[in-house]
């Protein structure tokens, strides 16, 4: 057991989080859009602490965090020209490639696979912390595994105070929902593993060829092989019992009304969703943008308000929506009323 530490952004807060990281040790650490759980990626005995903390499935791959693009050919055996131009022009940010990895990166960073996904974080304390450390770093969300992905310090120390030694705090985090996964299909293609702020409509500015996979949107089976975070386990789940009402705001309310006990809660865009209706309820916010900043912790609320059904209005599929309907999906464990 550890006496977690809340650390700053300041110039000693970053050198002692390196310190700890170089000594095997990991810390929660801020990027733009979910806080991580850091350790050293060259480093399996530190890397397997990282599970150790998360209660993680082994065979879930990490993405490993640079600061600037020369590291990445410390990480991997060939970079696609595709991805050079993906790298150009969205690094740093909540962009994550995946590519063949080098005997460098432990088979306990990649899940036992032979690829590797890496990203440059745009938040300023993370790539601070790798540039003190010296190596890439490798973060999964720093939460319980399946539980909703922290977007604050304090989300981190809920679930990790005792399990590892310190958190730099940085803030809420500006995105919110974990970073776009990709891979690269050919010399021209792009598929979308796991949706995020860029969208697939931003990554056809680079290929007009992006395949989004049908784990995106579709339980895969236990003993499929995933290439990224996110796409198989039951993820971001709360406690309650969610289903998303796919179909119109009127859709929604009759449903609810026929549907709704004792134990209902609605999970809503905004409050006139509720118009009509004599619930509790849990806003998320109106825009794509903003559910993507708000989810996370609108599921964690769930928790804390004790809510044991939940109905959750169903946000846009396209665009960051995509980002949004995929992570609320998996809270639900897949379970959608389609209405339209």
């Amino acid at each position: 057991m550890f006496d977690t530490k809340i650390l700053g952004t300041d110039e000693d807060s970053i050198n002692y989080a390196a310190e700890l990281l170089k000594r095997g040790e990991v810390v929660g650490i801020p990027t733009e859009t979910v806080y991580g759980l850091g350790a050293n990626a060259f480093d399996e005995t530190a890397v397997r602490k990282i599970f150790s903390a998360k209660g993680r499935p082994a065979d879930n791959p990490l993405i490993v965090h640079v600061s600037d693009t020369e590291q990445i050919s410390e990480l991997t055996l060939k970079v696609p020209p595709l991805a050079l131009e993906c790298a150009k022009r969205f690094w740093p940010g909540p962009l994550t490639m995946i590519m063949p990895k080098s005997n460098r990166i432990p088979t306990v960073t990649s899940g036992g696979l032979d690829t590797v996904g890496i990203r440059m974080p745009s938040h300023k304390t993370a790539r601070a912390i790798i540039n003190s450390c010296g190596f890439p770093i490798a973060a999964p969300s720093a939460n319980l595994s399946g539980s909703p992905s922290p977007t604050t310090a304090q989300h981190v120390f809920d679930d990790m105070n005792g399990r590892i030694p310190a958190i730099v705090d940085g803030g809420m985090c500006g995105v919110g929902v974990e970073s776009t996964v990709i891979s690269f299909e050919g010399e021209n293609g792009i598929r979308l593993l796991r949706p995020g702020f860029i969208s697939a409509e931003d990554l056809k500015e680079i290929t007009p060829n992006v395949l989004i996979d049908k784990g995106v949107l579709e339980k895969l089976g236990e003993n499929v092989k995933v290439r990224s975070p996110g796409m198989k386990y039951k993820h971001y789940a709360p406690k309650a019992d969610v289903t998303i009402i796919d179909g119109t705001l009127d859709d929604y309310r009759r449903y609810v009304k026929d549907h709704s006990d004792s134990d209902t809660l609605c999970m809503v865009f905004e409050e006139s969703d509720c118009k009509e209706i004599d619930l509790p309820f849990i806003c998320y916010g109106k825009t794509d943008e903003k559910q993507a900043r708000e989810l996370f912790d609108a599921l964690r609320e769930l928790d804390k308000r004790g809510a044991k059904k939940v109905f959750a209005r169903c946000p846009n599929k396209n665009g960051v929506g995509l980002a949004v309907y995929n992570r609320l999906l998996r809270a639900a464990g897949f379970q959608v009323v389609k209405l339209r």
